[in-house]
């Protein structure tokens, strides 16, 4: 038996829809100001577009090179996109899981809507509940695959929705369109966010149809998702050659689920993340109530097809990546939507609570005198940054003072309260972002260091980096030439062979004997990062380190 909730809640107008459009573009903003790519995953995959660009190959991605089988290319084509609009720069491919991001949230809207058509509250909270999460908020700015997984995942659930509800032709196309572009987003794993619920729709629909014919609509969609994936797979591993059709082939399959299991996380890893990755929510009484009253109220919730619908969706692929010892925080993020979904149905009719707000504003007064403390902390433990000796008191003064706001703000309805804890968490990571982050900015900006390997490339300089290379200089120096990657080993046979060249390390990985002075040098991610000239590399390593002037002058 299904229960169709019908109780319905005055509808606010656009504006509370609006506002969280206008704290989404805060956030946008403040991020593309506070900071610069980040190395090493950022500039990887700006360099992977970059490299396809330059070489005029939208086909088959290149990384320092050599062909790139770790991702798709949907991302780089977005990317070469809004190049072609606006020009080569960085803030189009910043933006674009931003504009991502912004699109989830109102498509979590209209699923709720689907679901609940009758409860405009629910669809109202959602958009707030997701961009209030925390990795929602981290991930709304940073140039990963995951937000376009969560489009996709996304559109392929309103396929399904709508193959249920209204017009089952026109939702299964849906529903293969977000496979074949899921695929050519990041792979394979789109099928586990969308196959589960697919399969599982006898129990959270609970009515009788014709079953056959919405397994035969399923499979359909998965034929025309592999014929979108394929349209590219084929003609990109003809001309990747061989080994590159074999990598995208089988390495994005098989041999990714198998490897997976080899990686050292227990299946629990998840659990204490999710209180930091979706605060505030996971700490907020107010929800837990509401989760209770769906499992035990008078009429059950687990027999609203809505919330059996979020279920199905959301425990057998949690289930799975619990599982599967190969884990990331990000990994989870196509999730959130159908914890937005069964948070805001359990918030429904919630009745406040004086003390509701109290957790979360204890934990942002007590993370606020945690960063007053960090300069003086920073003193006494020299394991801690150097940058957090110049962190000023602001970010911590803000998050102690939204924590004391929250303590004494209660708000009587349902949305109110969301939209206040989303706001804080918005305004608390802004504010991150331009004080503590942006102290830290200068050990992870890598412009002047490519924007030096450029030079030397230019004036016919080879280029070595010592140990494993992302591609971290390639699209932020404009390079044209690739780096030759060596071993420790490797180096003074190559600088004999290459005069002059210089080499790239990072001082965890290589330093040469004798303590000899680079010809630049910079600080990169708690280490130094050094660019070294042949006079250098083969000095005496007692003491006769001749100081070569540097070949060319870094740039501001």
């Amino acid at each position: 038996m299904v229960i169709k909730v019908t109780s319905g809640i005055r509808r606010r107008g656009p504006f509370p829809h609006l506002l969280c459009a206008g704290a989404w573009l805060l956030l946008v903003l403040v991020a593309l100001s506070a900071r610069t790519l980040w190395p090493v995953d950022e500039t990887r995959y700006v360099s992977v577009a970059w490299e396809m660009w330059l070489r005029g190959d939208f086909l088959v991605p290149y990384l320092n090179g050599a062909p790139y089988s770790h991702k798709p290319p949907l991302l780089f084509w977005l990317i070469h996109s809004g190049w072609a609009l606006f020009g080569v720069n960085e803030w189009w491919p910043r933006l674009i899981p931003g504009l991502f991001s912004l699109a989830g949230l109102f498509m979590g809207a209209y699923v709720a809507r689907l679901l609940w058509p009758q409860q405009n509250g629910i669809a109202e909270s959602v958009p707030w509940i997701l961009l209030g999460a925390a990795l929602w908020v981290l991930f709304t700015t940073l140039v990963f695959f995951d937000m376009l997984v969560v489009f996709f995942t996304l559109l392929g659930i309103i396929g399904i929705l709508h193959a249920w509800r209204h017009h089952p032709a026109r939702g299964f196309a849906v529903l293969g369109l977000a496979i074949g572009l899921g695929v050519l987003a990041k792979g394979p794993v789109i099928l586990l966010h969308l196959l589960p619920v697919s399969l599982l729709a006898p129990w959270w629909i609970g009515e009788r149809r014709s079953w056959p014919r919405w397994y035969l609509g399923v499979t359909l969609a998965l034929l025309l998702g592999a014929a979108i994936a394929l349209a590219w797979a084929i003609p990109a591993a003809l001309r990747g050659g061989e080994e590159y059709g074999n990598a995208i082939f089988w390495g994005q399959t098989a041999r990714r689920m198998v490897n997976s299991f080899a990686h050292q996380r227990p299946w629990w890893w998840y659990f204490p993340l999710l209180p930091v990755l979706l605060f505030p929510w996971l700490i907020w009484p107010a929800l837990w109530r509401g989760f209770k009253q769906l499992a035990a109220g008078p009429a059950p919730a687990m027999a609203e097809t809505g919330v059996r619908f979020c279920l199905a969706w959301i425990m057998p692929v949690f289930i799975a990546f619990s599982f599967i010892s190969g884990k990331q925080p990000h990994y989870l993020l196509p999730l959130f939507p159908a914890f937005a979904l069964l948070a805001a149905r359990a918030l429904q009719n919630m009745a406040p609570r004086r003390r509701d707000n109290f957790p979360v504003g204890a934990v942002l007064i007590s993370f606020g005198a945690l960063l007053m403390s960090a300069p003086a902390l920073a003193e006494h433990y020299p394991v801690l940054p150097a940058w957090l000796h110049e962190n000023s008191l602001l970010p911590g003064v803000v998050s102690a003072g939204i924590g004391m706001l929250l303590l004494f703000l209660h708000p009587a309805l349902p949305l109110q309260r969301v939209i206040a804890l989303s706001l804080a968490s918005v305004l608390m990571i802004s504010t991150l972002y331009l004080t503590l982050i942006r102290s830290a900015a200068h050990a992870y900006d890598l412009h002047a260091a490519s924007a030096y390997i450029a030079e030397l490339q230019r004036a016919g300089h080879p280029v070595a980096y010592i140990d494993k290379y992302h591609g971290q200089f390639q699209f932020l120096g404009r390079l044209r030439e690739p780096l030759r990657v060596i071993g420790g080993a490797q180096v003074q046979d190559w600088i004999q062979a290459h005069p002059g060249g210089r080499v790239v390390s990072a001082e965890d990985n290589w330093r040469p004997a004798g303590n000899p002075r680079p010809e630049f040098s910079q600080p990169y991610r708690g280490k130094i990062l050094s660019i070294w000239g042949r006079e250098a590399l083969t000095s005496s390593p007692f003491g006769d380190t001749p100081h070569a002037a540097p070949a060319v002058t870094p740039e501001e």
